[in-house]
C-alpha cells in the first residue's frame, strides 16, 4: 500500500502543477494536496476539511485542484463545486491581502452606500467579489456590520470606516496600505 502511495506522490512532483490562482506552482504542492487527500480520505465527512486544508495551500480552490481533490476522495466534482461555492469560507479565485466590506445593509445603503461602492469599483478597478491588479485588495459587499449608527460604513478587514463618503475612498485605501508597511517594517 506504501509502496502505491509513494508511486502517485512521486508522479505528481514529477508533473508539476499549474494553478489558476497563482500560477507556475511549485511540484510539492500538488504532493501536498495528495497527502491532505491520503490523511482525510476514509474519513466521514472529509470533504470541508480537504477543501479547507487545500485552500490554506492553494489560497484558493481552482478547477484543477477540485478535480484532484475530487478524484482522491472518490466524490463527483459536481458535489466539490457545490460545496466549494456553498460555503463563503471558500474561494475559486485569489483574494487579495485585505478584504474590503462594504455594508450595504439598510441604514448604510439609504445614507449613500451604493455611492461608495461604486467609487471602490473605480478605484480598485473591479467588480463586487473582483481583486485588484495589485493583489492588494478584494472588494466584497456585505449585508449588515452592525454599525448603523455609524453609515455608511467600509470595513477593510477589522477596520472600520465610518460616514465614509465617495471622495473618502482614495484616502481610506491608502490610509490603510500606509498603516499595514509600516507595521510589515516593524517587524
Amino acid at each position: 500500500m506504501a509502496s502505491s502511495v509513494e508511486a502517485k506522490r512521486s508522479k505528481l512532483e514529477s508533473k508539476g502543477g499549474e494553478c489558476k490562482c497563482h500560477g507556475k506552482l511549485p511540484d510539492d504542492r500538488f504532493a501536498k494536496l495528495h497527502d491532505i487527500i491520503e490523511e482525510h480520505k476514509d474519513e466521514r465527512g472529509s470533504l470541508i476539511p480537504v477543501l479547507h486544508e487545500a485552500q490554506q495551500l492553494f489560497g484558493c480552490l481552482p478547477e484543477d485542484v477540485q478535480k484532484q481533490v475530487a478524484k482522491g476522495l472518490d466524490v463527483p466534482e459536481s458535489e466539490v463545486y457545490g460545496v466549494a461555492t456553498f460555503y463563503s469560507l471558500f474561494s475559486l479565485k485569489p483574494k487579495g491581502r485585505w478584504i474590503v466590506n462594504v455594508c450595504l445593509g439598510t441604514a448604510c445603503y439609504v445614507k449613500g452606500a451604493a455611492d461608495c461602492l461604486e467609487a471602490l469599483k473605480k478605484e480598485l478597478g473591479v467588480d463586487l467579489g473582483g481583486t485588484s491588479k495589485d493583489g492588494l485588495f478584494t472588494l466584497q459587499g456585505v449585508r449588515c456590520v452592525g454599525a448603523c449608527a455609524l453609515a455608511p460604513v467600509v470595513v477593510i478587514d477589522d477596520t472600520v470606516y465610518a460616514k465614509v463618503k465617495p471622495e473618502d475612498i482614495k484616502r481610506i485605501l491608502a490610509e490603510h496600505v500606509e498603516a499595514n508597511a509600516k507595521e510589515a517594517h516593524a517587524s
